[in-house]
């Protein structure tokens, strides 16, 4: 297949850490939307999420990269873009939960201007959305997924259930504390400048 016929999709999150629903969510889009390449794409500085300071960037970004090695179609990168509309320019589908189907209508994303939310919105691609109850979508949009996947965190993952990381992610927390021993993250990382 030529370059020019491939089918891209877009993963924007924070993936902080990637769990097992990411990885679901992921398999179900290339399937029922047909795509040759899904990237999930990282904000250097994620909208509504800008004081989130640890795991640092470059760890989170290195998890990731190790989560996607094995699987050929998955591809990892990171933007200066913040708004949805801006990070799926040029792709075919972009995916995201309810939840962030809901804020992206919020027009204080868009210096309260909903003229310009409405045309943020209008330029996005085929959107694919993973169903987070209780926040409501178009139903035409829900990819088809188990139902556990709803149900799935990366809040949930660092704070009650660390089993819900992806594989990669569970080995760096279990060596590091990346996500759920902060005080042995941080001895961590001063090991790292002293090498």
């Amino acid at each position: 297949m030529s370059a020019g016929t491939m089918r891209r999709g877009v993963f924007p999150g924070s993936f902080n850490p990637p769990t097992t629903a990411h990885l679901a969510i992921s398999e179900a889009v290339i399937e029922q939307h047909r795509l040759d390449v899904l990237v999930w794409t990282v904000s250097r500085v994620a909208l509504a999420k800008e004081d989130v300071q640890r795991p640092r960037l470059a760890d989170r970004i290195a998890v990731l990269e190790q989560v996607a090695a094995p699987i050929d179609w998955l591809e990892i990168d990171v933007t200066d873009a913040q708004l949805l509309s801006d990070i799926a320019a040029g792709f075919d589908v972009i995916v995201m939960g309810a939840d962030k189907w809901q804020q992206i209508h919020d027009p204080v994303f868009y210096s309260n201007d909903p003229a310009h939310r409405d045309a943020s919105i209008a330029a996005l691609p085929t959107v694919a959305i993973a169903a987070r109850p209780p926040h409501d979508c178009p139903t035409e949009l829900v990819l088809d997924l188990p139902d556990w996947v709803g149900t799935v965190s990366s809040t949930q993952a660092r704070t009650t259930d660390p089993a819900l990381m992806a594989p990669e992610a569970a080995r760096f927390d279990t060596d590091t504390g990346a996500w759920t021993d902060q005080a042995r993250y941080e001895a961590w990382l001063a090991r790292q400048r002293e090498d």
